[in-house]
């Protein structure tokens, strides 16, 4: 959370002079720069919010908690970020057909300083990147814009010393484009989460297989894996163990052998014998 509030603050002050940077400049590479800027504000603040307001203990009608926000808020950063990218794209167009005078000065001024910032937010949410998808989504954000103003320094340069004006919107379109690819992925993840799709790297038959052998197990049916939130993966089972005295044995088993799949949230039923009458839908 204090990596959070230090890029916010950054993000924030400096999202002002891009703002100011680009109208007085007529730069459409540091507006679209100061546009991905606002969605890193939002992204922060938003990832800030679900990290403080995540920690709040679950309750009887949310027995998970609030951990599944974080979720909910890299699919709205991922999403946002798509649409401002097409708006982007759509208007380098236009200004590709139609290039306008630039103040080259005030580009290359602002330009530079948001490249600075950046770095500085960048390396700041660095080692966090990896301990949750909330703040995965506010540094590709972060990441994004860093590559938005290399992008709208590079266009400063070329303008300044080539006068060629198109560089602008053809930077605004490279930088787009890389970061909606970025966009994408963080969304197709969000999403295969919130429809408790099993995690890529954990292959449902192999889990059906190192619990099927496990000594005691006949067979198993209705098994669900899915994530939770960042780090925390759960799995559901139901299987067939005829023999009564076996029951704790293999399931002490079952939890040992998720521990494997990095799986810490196990839920299994033992079975004495089929219910095919009660279960007809589970036994796939």
């Amino acid at each position: 959370m204090r990596r959070l509030r230090i890029a916010l603050a950054l993000t924030s002050v400096f999202l002002v002079v891009e703002v100011v940077g680009g109208i007085m400049s007529n730069s459409l590479a540091l507006l679209a720069d100061a546009g991905h800027m606002l969605t890193d504000v939002a992204a922060l603040g938003l990832s800030l919010f679900v990290a403080w307001f995540g920690k709040r203990p679950e309750t009887p009608k949310r027995t998970y908690g609030y951990l599944r926000l974080e979720i909910l808020a890299a699919f709205i950063n991922g999403a946002t970020l798509l649409l401002l990218s097409a708006w982007i794209i759509w208007e380098a167009f236009s200004r590709l057909r139609d290039p306008e005078p630039i103040v080259n000065g005030i580009m290359l001024i602002v330009a530079s300083g948001g490249l600075l910032i950046n770095v500085a937010s960048a390396l700041i949410l660095r080692p966090s990147r990896g301990t949750s998808l909330n703040v995965r989504g506010a540094y590709l954000h972060v990441l994004g814009d860093l590559l938005g103003s290399v992008g709208t320094l590079a266009a400063a340069l070329l303008v300044r010393y080539t006068g060629w004006f198109a560089a602008d919107p053809i930077a605004s379109i490279f930088v787009t484009v890389v970061v909606m690819r970025s966009a994408w992925a963080l969304v197709r993840e969000s999403v295969d989460i919130l429809l408790e799709s099993t995690p890529a790297h954990i292959s449902a038959g192999a889990v059906r297989a190192q619990i099927e052998a496990i000594p005691g197990i006949e067979s198993v049916h209705d098994l669900h894996v899915w994530t939770v939130t960042s780090g925390v993966v759960a799995m559901s089972a139901h299987a067939i163990v005829r023999e009564p005295d076996r029951h704790q044995h293999v399931l002490e088993h079952v939890h040992d052998a998720m521990q494997l799949f990095g799986i810490h949230h196990v839920t299994i039923q033992l079975e004495r014998k089929e219910m095919y009458e009660r279960e007809m839908h589970l036994h796939l």
